[in-house]
């Protein structure tokens, strides 16, 4: 999972820059870039206040997160199929909405 590119990838995309999104979200921006690092994993409340900020569905961004090293080998060939339609459909209708 990769969360936290996932993260900075969407605040980048709806135009917020990391301090701006720290301060929405009551923590420091240097907590922010350790999430986007990969180097801190966020408790749920921060996740679920970073989601709301975002204006994205926390799940949405866990399904974005997901690469093919979180399926089994047998799995993999499904996920690479249905992946790029569903994330089209979530960047269709979350992040870029016009």
């Amino acid at each position: 999972m990769n969360l936290g590119n996932t993260l900075m990838e969407l605040r980048q995309t709806k135009g917020l820059k990391q301090k701006e999104l720290a301060e929405k979200c009551k923590i420091t921006q240097a907590y922010l870039s350790q999430i986007e690092n990969d180097k801190k994993e966020p408790n749920l409340s921060t996740l679920k206040t970073i989601s709301e900020i975002l204006d994205i569905p926390l799940p949405l961004i866990f399904f974005l997160a997901i690469d093919e090293k979180d399926f089994p080998e047998r799995k993999k060939e499904a996920f690479e199929i249905l992946r790029p339609l569903i994330k089209n459909l979530i960047t269709d209708f979350f992040i870029h909405p016009n």
